[in-house]
């Protein structure tokens, strides 16, 4: 089943086509990690698969229930983190409950009263990811939410996500400018450059990832060149194969 289905997407700035003629599918419940150097229109694709910006060509299909996680959490800081988390909910009996049972699932039950100006970081970027949860979407779009955190916070972060997500099965479609993030969460992994994307494969190796897995390194090691910044390898390990030209991406029946 397919969730997100993009086909010949133009989005001009200017005389800039910051995105042409791409393509893009993701199945329901795959994860899909997007890298690309600055200014390469990932977040324009996510801000369009939002519905936050408009596409100048090209048809998007999208469901309905669709939530997104910003680098920053975005809360109020005038309004508690439980009021937060259910913002824009409809009114009623299980909205409290709603949303506490979504605070404990990021492990932030405790601070359901608290306000936003108490967090750190990372427990803030939590109730983000609660509120943006607890609607139960189809589509979780992710905007580098990590890349404010540190490097301990942001892993911790990063297997939070990658629990929630087997629990509620959303597709999810991650920006980043983090290889080893990509590589460590997601099911495929695209490179977007000039417009369109250049690469789009499969990650095969099982959860938990090891980052000196062979396969690992390899495809490591392809993102990069395909960003390009190629990695030397360290002294007296394998070289990996070459890289191979990847056949375009699989479509998803609906």
């Amino acid at each position: 089943m397919t969730a997100v289905r993009v086909r010949a997407l133009r989005r001009v700035f200017g005389d800039r086509a910051v995105l042409d003629d791409l393509d893009l599918t993701i199945g329901r419940g795959e994860f899909v990690a997007l890298l690309g150097a600055s200014g390469s229109g990932k977040t324009t694709l996510l801000r369009i698969l939002g519905a936050l910006d408009g596409a100048d060509g090209g048809e998007v299909l999208v469901p309905e229930a669709r939530t997104i996680v910003f680098q920053e959490p975005r809360l109020i800081p005038s309004t508690r983190v439980l009021a937060n988390v259910t913002v824009g909910l409809p009114r009623g009996a299980a909205t409290r409950e709603t949303g506490l049972r979504a605070l404990a699932e990021v492990g932030l039950e405790q601070h359901a009263d608290a306000w936003p100006a108490t967090l750190s970081g990372g427990e803030a970027q939590r109730v983000a990811l609660a509120r943006a949860l607890v609607r139960e979407p189809e589509l979780l779009l992710l905007d580098e939410p990590f890349a404010a955190l540190d490097a301990l916070t942001r892993l911790r972060m990063q297997d939070l996500v990658g629990e929630l997500r087997r629990i509620h099965r959303p597709a999810v479609l991650l920006v980043t400018h983090d290889v080893d993030e990509a590589v460590r969460l997601a099911d495929r992994v695209a490179v977007l450059r000039d417009g369109r994307l250049v690469t789009d494969e499969p990650v095969t190796v099982p959860h938990p990832r090891d980052p000196g897995d062979p396969e690992v390194v390899a495809l490591r090691r392809r993102l990069l060149a395909d960003l390009g910044v190629h990695a030397t390898t360290p002294a007296g390990a394998p070289t990996p194969a070459p890289s191979t030209t990847r056949a375009p991406q699989k479509e998803f029946s609906a």
